[in-house]
């Protein structure tokens, strides 16, 4: 992963990463589809959807990308 030269930056990708695997989809009202998951817990596009923002927008939070998130409009 690329150095992040925002101080917080990696934290907070460190805090969505784990918080997106600790949840399971039965938790948050989602029927698991068929198959097995690569890995545990919630898919960035299920984690985007049910927070209201764009899937991009939620993968630039989780590699640190976007370190300063404001408040929706």
């Amino acid at each position: 992963m690329a150095p992040d030269h925002t101080p917080g930056g990696n934290e907070l990708a460190r805090f969505l990463r784990a918080r997106r695997t600790q949840t399971s989809p039965a938790s948050v009202g989602l029927t698991p589809g068929p198959g097995t998951r690569r890995t545990p817990g919630l898919r960035r596009e299920e984690l985007a959807t049910l927070s209201g923002v764009s899937i991009d927008y939620y993968t630039r939070l989780e590699r640190g990308k976007e370190t300063r998130p404001g408040p929706r409009n």
